[in-house]
């Protein structure tokens, strides 16, 4: 079927054209460079990572065991990404209190432009500059955004990827959360 839509395609573009359909299609998980799925992280430990944050302080991530942590990779140029901040916001404002603490992880090459994002989407959260490094802690970043779930215990629970359902996450939030 698909050679009738393509008749021009070669086999071997074929074939990466059917894996690349496959993958897609597989949902949540993701591609490492060989084109075969990368280990699901969930129920693992939380890698901690170091980092000096946009304000010039240091965030170390086994710190904040006890909370609940949202950890977001995302980028200036992401739009999802965009979008999901001031949700972002509002939940460290409503549940930072008992327990929440967002972290985004900017995928941006320059810290520039998210320093202008940050002020514009005034983030009430520590923002550090991630890299390819810190990005295969995680198990590979293939695409943004991408956010964790982490437990009180340093457990990643959930995985998002790409454009997520809000409410889902706030309700996995919920559960996580110690009930005032």
């Amino acid at each position: 079927m698909l050679r009738n839509m393509f008749p021009r395609t070669n086999s071997k573009r074929m074939a990466l054209l059917l894996l690349l359909m496959a993958a897609l299609s597989a949902g949540g998980n993701s591609l490492d460079a060989r084109g075969t799925t990368s280990k699901p992280t969930i129920y693992r430990s939380a890698p901690n990572f170091s980092r000096m944050d946009l304000n010039h302080k240091q965030l170390n991530l086994a710190d904040y065991r006890g909370k609940v942590v949202l950890l977001n990779f995302w980028a200036t140029w992401c739009a999802p990404c965009l979008v999901e901040m001031p949700r972002f916001v509002a939940w460290q404002q409503e549940y930072g209190g008992r327990g929440l603490q967002v972290i985004g992880i900017s995928m941006d090459d320059d810290a520039q432009p998210v320093r202008t994002a940050y002020r514009k989407y005034n983030l009430n959260y520590p923002v550090v500059m991630g890299d390819e490094k810190i990005g295969e802690m995680y198990g590979g970043i293939f695409g943004l955004p991408v956010t964790f779930l982490i437990d009180s215990k340093g457990k990643i629970r959930f995985q998002y990827q790409g454009a997520a359902d809000l409410s889902n996450i706030q309700n996995q939030i919920k559960t996580l959360l110690p009930q005032k």
